[in-house]
């Protein structure tokens, strides 16, 4: 559920009591702060990985148990340290076995950065986690025009203002794990404190001159959803390193544009006039809009570590 300098803080579930045990009141979850085992070596442990835990799982205070194994991910959401040449592409591993990404973004203050939406959709696709576009502010400034920009992509949306209903975000997170994303100061923290009650997610003003947001949420948590599911906050970005993203997978999520990749040059980028996709879509074979979303994205890879809007 968190990681803190070493310490994983995870929630045990009870074992089912067996013959005339199945009478007695059942056991409760209960949260276990572990160590991971040296036989783990330089394996990674992050927010939302099922482990297997030794030695004292009784959660009470001033215990450690050990994590001896991470079980199999059935998904690993990434991002690169940075884009340039000097990192290699080095992957930080975010959050794993989320089956939902959430990107947060506000209408305004501060205002959106496409650039950094595109960056985050491409690590979804990567990760082949689904998308889901949730918009806050919407008392501030109208979401009319980054609805239409992300539509040919076909990523569903929702739109919030503080105080107003969350009923229908509710609606798409309930019996999922869903990872909240997004830059500092679009009120992703002030999201979680409502949907989580109890969460206590600290929040900040933005910067009257930058117009960003402090990092005000310094590390991942996973908090379980009253109605069901779980979400998963993490800190604030302002870059998401796309190194380690092929454009292979970029494509991938374009099913309806790979045919006309055919005929492209080898070692093609889709980038330039003498990508077949152009004349293949003037032809007529698919949506202009698509070809267009999908240079967005693939230029996105080459984007600086700190994109502004």
């Amino acid at each position: 559920m968190a990681v803190d300098r070493g310490r994983y803080t995870t929630l045990v579930e009870p074992e089912r009591a067996r013959g005339s045990a199945q009478k007695r009141k059942p056991p409760q979850r209960r949260l276990v702060v572990a160590m991971k085992a040296r036989e783990l070596g330089r394996k990674g442990i992050v927010v939302g990985d099922r482990v297997a835990l030794v030695g004292d799982v009784s959660g009470r205070p001033d215990t450690l148990a050990r994590v001896v194994r991470v079980e199999p991910r059935s998904s690993m959401l990434r991002r690169s340290a940075d884009d340039t040449e000097d990192t290699d592409g080095i992957e930080r591993p975010v959050v794993a076995n989320a089956d939902q990404l959430v990107i947060v973004t506000a209408l305004a203050d501060p205002p959106p950065r496409p650039r950094m939406i595109d960056r985050i959709l491409v690590a979804a696709f990567d990760a082949e986690i689904d998308t889901l576009l949730c918009l806050t502010k919407s008392d501030l400034a109208p979401p009319d025009g980054l609805v239409a920009l992300y539509e040919p992509l076909g990523v569903p949306h929702v739109v919030v203002h503080k105080g107003g209903s969350l009923e229908e975000l509710r609606d798409h997170l309930t019996g999922h794990i869903s990872v909240l994303v997004g830059h500092s100061g679009v009120g992703k923290s002030t999201l979680v404190n409502a949907l989580v009650p109890a969460a206590n997610r600290a929040v900040s003003q933005v910067n009257a001159v930058t117009g960003r947001g402090r990092h005000t949420s310094t590390s991942a948590v996973a908090l379980e959803l009253p109605e069901g599911g779980w979400i998963i906050d993490t800190p604030g970005v302002r870059s998401f390193g796309l190194a380690h993203v092929s454009v292979e997978t970029v494509l991938a999520a374009f099913p309806d544009l790979i045919e006309g990749t055919v005929e492209c040059p080898k070692g093609c980028t889709h980038l330039d006039e003498d990508c077949a996709l152009e004349a293949w879509v003037a032809a007529g074979n698919a949506d202009p809009a698509r070809l267009e979303s999908l240079r967005r994205l693939l230029s996105s890879r080459e984007g600086t570590p700190d994109d502004t809007p």
